[in-house]
């Protein structure tokens, strides 16, 4: 399982990269689950970070902006592609419907490297979900828009979870979970195996939209790092 961290400037993202993080995902946190930065911000941070870490896999996100806001959708993923990233993020209501499945037929055919990030507030709807999966994308994420009401783990509970992945493994698509994470869902994660899982919450001071903390980044990372050994360890037995 392979760690992402969310970041909003240059300082940050230089934080993080240098504990060995797996990916960088650019956003504002202040401005909702996948707050954009401003285009300028993100070509800084990139100018910064790529010469220093030049094999770190970047993503950034267009914005919390409403699914059928196709054209402004299509506008901001060119403007964030253009800027340099390597994986751009958008997001779409995980309960379905026909605004849900005309955005993600929009994405596939974009010709961008998008990541669909399946909002799960009001739930995931498993058509949608192995729709996503078939289709050319990267890779999946589900993440949640309220980050007040308890971790996605603690929310959709494992279960349901287990058979996002299982799905997702079946398609041959990575898949991530993100949605205010806390060290406590660390076990549950083990358990769950998802391909990566996103970070903000639990690496920041306070609310998500505060400082990261050293210490909170390591615990993260020291956390995954005793999974991945005990993965491996567990497969050359």
């Amino acid at each position: 399982m392979r760690m992402l961290v969310s970041v909003r400037d240059v300082d940050e993202a230089l934080q993080a990269a240098g504990f060995g993080v797996d990916y960088l995902d650019l956003k504002e946190p202040a401005a909702g689950a996948l707050g954009g930065l401003d285009i300028a911000q993100i070509r800084d941070i990139l100018a910064v970070v790529r010469p220093r870490h030049p094999r770190l896999m970047i993503s950034a996100t267009i914005g919390d902006l409403q699914a059928t806001e196709l054209t402004a959708i299509e506008h901001a993923i060119r403007e964030v592609a253009d800027a340099g990233v390597d994986l751009v993020k958008v997001g779409v209501p995980g309960q379905g419907g026909a605004a849900a499945d005309a955005l993600l037929g929009r994405l596939a055919l974009c010709g961008r490297p998008i990541v669909p990030v399946l909002i799960a507030d009001d739930g995931i709807d498993e058509g949608l979900f192995a729709t996503a999966c078939r289709l050319p994308f990267p890779a999946l994420m589900v993440d949640t828009q309220a980050k007040l009401g308890g971790s996605l783990v603690q929310r959709m509970g494992p279960v349901r979870l287990a058979r996002l992945i299982a799905s997702a493994r079946a398609h041959g698509k990575p898949f991530g979970l993100a949605g205010a994470l806390q060290l406590r869902d660390l076990p549950a994660l083990r358990e769950l195996k998802p391909a990566f899982a996103g970070f903000r919450s639990a690496v920041c001071e306070g609310a998500r939209s505060g400082s990261l903390v050293p210490a909170r980044l390591k615990a993260v990372r020291d956390g995954l790092a005793a999974y991945r050994t005990a993965f491996c360890e567990a497969i050359a037995e």
